[in-house]
């Protein structure tokens, strides 16, 4: 993984994505992010379901820990093929190394917590993710300025939304 980045230029500080986008203006009008904006935000959240997973493997339910165990292995595949994506088309952005500072909130509220109520804000976590990060990559699948980029975001939508689906259904699995 190093090594990608090191081939891409060395190791970039999470660019932030554009005000648009960070503030939902994109998205609430249907407009596909800037290519940066959205391998910022898809990096950005894959890594966000590798760690918060992780926590849930150590922290949750049973129930929680075998979602967990497909989100971790599905997107680590998904971050891989993004960062080999990018350098194999020679595609001119930064993979950003981590997660947004909302993410980093989101994952520290995670770790102060415990039992049900780790499970609960676990899965609230993974529905709200999955449903932004599927609306993301449908937006750049139909209307993205970078074809490979917008292949790639139509082939790994299905994908997200079986897993918005899964969360939705472990979200109702949630112990109250």
């Amino acid at each position: 993984m190093i090594a990608v980045f090191a081939v891409m230029g060395g190791v970039a500080m999470a660019q932030s994505p554009s005000t648009s986008e960070k503030l939902g203006i994109n998205s609430a009008l249907g407009i596909a992010p800037a290519t940066q904006d959205f391998v910022t935000e898809a990096a950005n959240s894959g890594e966000f379901e590798i760690q918060s997973s992780k926590l849930a493997l150590d922290r949750g339910d049973q129930v929680s820990k075998t979602f967990a165990e497909q989100m971790i292995t599905d997107h680590q595949k998904v971050g891989s093929q993004l960062k080999a994506l990018v350098q194999s088309k020679n595609i001119k952005v930064t993979i950003p190394d981590g997660v947004s500072s909302s993410q980093q909130s989101m994952l520290d509220k995670l770790k102060s917590l415990k039992g049900a109520d780790f499970d609960k804000k676990y899965r609230d976590d993974q529905y709200s993710g999955h449903k932004s990060t599927l609306a993301l990559f449908e937006r750049y699948a139909k209307s993205g300025d970078n074809p490979d980029l917008k292949q790639w975001a139509e082939q790994t939508a299905p994908a997200l939304q079986r897993h918005l689906k899964m969360a939705q259904e472990l979200n109702g699995s949630a112990s109250n």
